[in-house]
């Protein structure tokens, strides 16, 4: 994983190379490059030859500021994943606005940092060589007045709210103007229904928990591997979900826990 830290403070990112070299897997180690500022990192972007898989990045800096490099990496054909470092909070709904993967406040925890390279490596995963395939079936998602396109296999589930459907990959929420029944007939091999509000990627499902929400009161909840939330699963297809769950279990070599 080709690594770019961008802070102005030297501390800050020789403690950032401290606690990558505590998460780096010997099998794939780390290359760590570093900006002192948003001018440095941007030329760096421009020139280097290995393309960047991550960038550590601070927010508060001299000159242009850290959300300035992230707008930037919207106009690049292979972006970073973004991960922002920094003392200060009051950034993290801005944060997510421009794709952050996740947000780091300082002192960083060794914990937190591991819990950002997962995510990365799991997008990396998912994003794979289908990515680079045209073929690949995807969604066609307008997003802000651009037409966006968005591989099926990223997509960890889909959620009816009103008159539209949300769309969730690991990385960002889209909002598309469609039913489930719609999706659910143009791909009925790519998602599986768990609610009458929820498709779900059948790849991404973990496994059942025990759940209470005040309409129904107790009932059965979905686990994710890609995103913490936990979406409800009806009565009607709980049969069906516990099979494909076994199923997945059964191809992976790996049996997935199932509630008693």
């Amino acid at each position: 994983m080709h690594v770019l830290i961008v802070d102005d403070e030297l501390l800050a990112r020789n403690r950032l190379r401290v606690l990558l070299s505590e998460c780096e897997d010997p099998a794939a180690p780390f290359v760590v490059e570093e900006a002192a500022n948003v001018a440095q990192a941007q030329e760096f972007l421009r020139r280097t030859e290995l393309p960047v898989d991550l960038l550590l990045l601070d927010i508060q800096m001299p000159g242009p500021d850290g959300m300035v490099l992230a707008q930037t990496l919207r106009t690049m054909a292979q972006p970073p994943a973004l991960v922002f470092v920094t003392a200060h909070s009051m950034y993290a709904a801005s944060a997510f606005e421009v794709e952050a993967v996740d947000y780091l406040t300082k002192p960083v925890r060794l914990e937190r940092l591991h819990q950002a390279i997962a995510k990365v490596r799991r997008l990396r995963t998912l994003e794979g060589a289908a990515d680079h395939n045209e073929a690949a079936p995807a969604l066609v998602i307008r997003d802000r007045g651009r037409a966006e396109r968005v591989p099926l296999h990223q997509i960890v589930y889909l959620k009816a709210e009103q008159k539209y459907v949300t769309v969730r990959t690991a990385a960002r929420t889209y909002i598309l103007d469609s039913s489930l029944s719609e999706l659910e007939h143009r791909f009925p091999n790519q998602f599986l229904r768990i609610h009458r509000n929820a498709l779900v990627n059948p790849a991404q499902m973990l496994k059942l928990d025990k759940h209470y929400n005040d309409e129904e009161g107790e009932c059965w909840a979905m686990r994710l591997h890609s995103v913490p939330e936990i979406l409800q699963v009806s009565r009607r297809q709980l049969s069906t979900v516990r099979a494909a769950i076994q199923n997945a279990g059964r191809r992976t070599d790996a049996p997935q826990t199932e509630p008693a």
